[in-house]
């Protein structure tokens, strides 16, 4: 069988020799090169003088070379879109002109500076430096500094390079901000006219406390058949943002602002996103709106979809509104009130719709002023947010409906919908096994008995000692959330049309969402072919922006643990793998893991993949996910954002163990 396989890879080799394919560069740390086709079981093998100034992460077009052997091998032959064009390094110095030596695990040419370009920076100072210019022929790339780094401040260094190694770039170009600045600042009369005018209708906002962005607000009023007026209005960024112009493609690479603990890296200019854009109380303010007639029953009897103006009367913060909600008191608490009964209205309903209630506990850390942790703030879902996000997902579904009924040639138009697929059934059976083993039964007859089951598991799970564990390996056995033009529904929430609509300022796709609705409104449709492209695109931006946001989170934690090496807390198992288990603990929240060679003098440890837990092959020791352990902080490693721990055994808290059957006589 390996035999003909082998055979058959050959032959593939050959048919396929002399093609160009697009795909993505992984530059290893050995300086090998693969470039990853999508729907293409094999990488290519790409060595390093066939790079042709690629770099890792570049999208590239690769031309596919003849010969034997099993792996496909080719060479760059494009550069279709570099991943990063700015790095973090330091700046050597020469007569007559700089070279700049990137901070980086993946091999990659010096880059050349022009003295000119130096701009102050002097030899082996910590810079930013901006890939200029790399043609095919020329030996190495050219470059200017951006910025001088300070040495001393790590924390705004390690931020930097965590956005940089995600492929967010730190400026925006000089041309896209002059775009920026050109925006007249002024509505127009004309403008206005052209809108729907509900400056006369109490319009508030309710953000985080520290938000500068404001993109939404909610309009409020009764109407004289007894029915309420409510209304979602949304910044009107695609007014300001034309297309195809040097600050819209900018907005549409990066796709997200990324948020990490100090600092946001905003999708779109200050300019813009704070200023022309944020729906700040007592100014006019253009927006794009879904406005419901909603009776008490909290069931929606009309809706409108349109542009409008408005004039935000009151800026809440969220803790405001959840001070209203539980005392009934406080600035238009009738109508906060009123709103929020509609809200749980719409809660409930969804839940019993099939949507799955997962509970989100979000983890912050307090910083003093040079951005270091001083401590953990744990914020926790609460009916104020309710309120707003289930308003937000209303005006969501309303448009992605909308938008679903349209067809061209008997063919929908191409639209980013925000779609959650099944759940993956090969994680879901052993989760369900898993859960069983707790008392806890699993139908996976359907994907609506599925949600059933989640939701009356998370229902059961409250309090108990397996509910972190439970709730963690329930969220990992769902599907990602993504962008595509394959209208298959959101799985999660229970709808069957889905879009994201309502928060242009920091998310590219409701930007699309924006100008194709107003298409529609106009009756003046244009069909973008590309838009499945761009769907891929704004979805892998948006797992980058995750995967920027989890590192210098890891960071953060490292850093705050520093001050407790040789310290012991109590922790619990998150996760296991053959190397050992992660312990997060409980008073910080902050997660390191325990190596299996510091179990070796207890016992040697093998993984059980079905059970999640490590195995004593003597003892029947077992660590299992969701246990409760002691740990003592071992080392917290910056550089490598990693936290090592050891067990502690205390006989208070201590892992499960196995019991072992009595032998029958």
């Amino acid at each position: 069988m390996g035999r003909k396989n082998a055979k058959k890879k050959k032959n593939k080799n050959r048919s396929t020799a002399g093609q160009s394919l697009k795909g993505v560069l992984d530059v290893t740390r050995s300086g090998m090169g693969f470039v990853i086709i999508p729907d293409v079981e094999t990488d290519i093998l790409i060595r390093p003088n066939d790079f042709n100034t690629a770099l890792h992460g570049d999208t590239v077009r690769v031309h596919l070379k003849s010969g034997g052997g099993r792996r496909l091998q080719g060479e760059v032959i494009e550069v279709l879109q570099r991943r990063r064009t700015e790095f973090i390094g330091h700046l050597e110095m020469s007569k007559g002109f700089a070279f700049f030596i990137a901070d980086t695990d993946k091999p990659m040419p010096d880059i050349f500076i022009p003295l000119e370009n130096v701009h102050g920076a002097t030899a082996d100072d910590k810079v930013v430096v901006q890939l200029l210019h790399w043609e095919q022929g020329d030996k190495r790339p050219v470059g200017t500094v951006v910025s001088i780094m300070d040495k001393e401040n790590l924390n705004d260094t390690a931020m930097k390079e965590i956005l940089l190694e995600s492929g967010f770039p730190l400026n925006f170009s000089d041309e896209a901000m002059e775009i920026a600045a050109r925006i007249p600042d002024a509505i127009s009369e004309a403008e206005i006219n052209s809108r729907k005018d509900i400056r006369s209708i109490l319009t508030f906002t309710i953000d985080p406390v520290d938000a500068k962005d404001f993109d939404d607000a909610i309009s409020f009023r009764k109407l004289l058949n007894g029915n309420y007026e409510i209304g979602v209005h949304i910044a009107d960024v695609s007014h300001y943002l034309e297309p195809e112009t040097a600050l819209d493609n900018e907005a549409y690479q990066r796709a997200t602002s990324v948020y990490l603990p100090d600092r946001v890296n905003p999708m779109l200019p200050e300019h813009i996103s704070n200023f022309l854009c944020s729906l700040r109380p007592n100014e006019d303010k253009l927006t794009f709106s879904a406005i419901f007639q909603i009776n008490e029953k909290a069931e929606v009897k009309n809706y409108w979809l349109g542009k409008t103006v408005i004039h935000s009367d009151h800026r809440f913060t969220y803790e405001d509104v959840q001070t209203i909600i539980e005392t009934k008191f406080g600035n238009y608490a009738e109508e906060v009130l009123i709103l929020n009964d509609i809200s749980q209205h719409f809660r409930k309903m969804r839940f019993q719709n099939g949507a799955i209630n997962f509970s989100s506990q979000e983890v912050r850390f307090k910083l003093d002023e040079k951005g270091d942790p001083i401590g953990i703030i744990i914020k926790e879902s609460k009916e104020s947010h309710q309120l707003i996000e289930e308003l937000m997902l209303l005006a969501n579904r309303t448009v992605a409906e909308n938008i679903s009924k349209i067809k061209i040639n008997n063919k929908p138009i191409p639209f980013p919908y925000r779609v959650h697929d099944d759940p993956d059934e090969e994680k879901l059976i052993p989760f369900a096994a898993f859960a069983k083993k707790f008392g806890y039964k699993f139908d996976t007859s359907s994907p609506e008995k599925v949600a059933e089951s989640f939701n009356l598991l998370l229902r059961d799970l409250k309090g108990q000692p397996e509910q972190h564990v439970l709730e963690q390996l329930g969220i990992r056995t769902m599907a990602k959330a993504k962008y595509t033009t394959e209208n298959v529904g959101h799985y999660g929430l229970g709808f069957e049309n889905y879009c994201h609509f309502t928060s242009p300022i920091r998310r590219y796709p409701d930007i699309q969402v924006h100008r194709i609705l107003f298409d529609v409104l106009r009756n003046n449709i244009h069909i973008d072919k590309k838009m499945e492209e761009k769907c891929k695109h704004t979805s892998e931006r948006e797992r980058a922006a995750m995967e920027a946001e989890r590192a210098s989170n890891k960071f953060k934690q490292v850093q705050f643990m520093k001050q407790f090496i040789g310290d012991e807390f109590e922790g619990i198992i998150s996760g296991v793998a053959s190397f050992g288990f992660w312990v997060e603990t409980v008073e910080h929240k902050c997660e390191g893991l325990v190596s299996i060679n510091s179990l070796m003098e207890y016992d040697e440890f093998r993984l059980v993949e079905s059970d999640y837990s490590l195995v004593g092959m003597r003892s029947g020791q077992k660590f299992r996910m969701g246990d409760k352990l002691k740990i003592k902080v071992l080392s917290a490693n910056l550089s490598r954002r990693q936290l090592d721990y050891e067990w502690v055994h205390d006989i208070d808290i201590t892992p499960t163990k196995v019991k072992k059957k009595k032998k029958k006589n």
